[in-house]
């Protein structure tokens, strides 16, 4: 397959790139992953701040609290 077609199916997000592509687009661009794949990256953000949200009402129900204090800063880091 053409590389530059690989490339543009990328840039559109018609696929999501391996790890080990979107890597090389980092070091290709010089900008962080989650920059070059905006999009992607939010989506990524808003599952994890869900589940972050989902552990935190479970673990709330059963006293961990250094579990519950990780749980808390990741809610708090990935609201938006």
């Amino acid at each position: 397959m053409d590389r530059g077609i690989k490339v543009c199916r990328d840039e559109k997000t018609a696929r999501e790139p391996s790890l080990k592509t979107a890597l090389a687009y980092q070091a290709i661009y010089g900008q962080p992953v989650s920059e070059l794949f905006a999009g992607l990256y939010e989506e990524v953000a808003h599952d994890v701040a869900e589940r972050a949200r989902l552990l935190s009402y479970r673990t709330n129900r059963k006293s961990q609290p250094q579990r519950e204090e990780v749980i808390s800063r990741l809610v708090a880091k990935l609201a938006v």
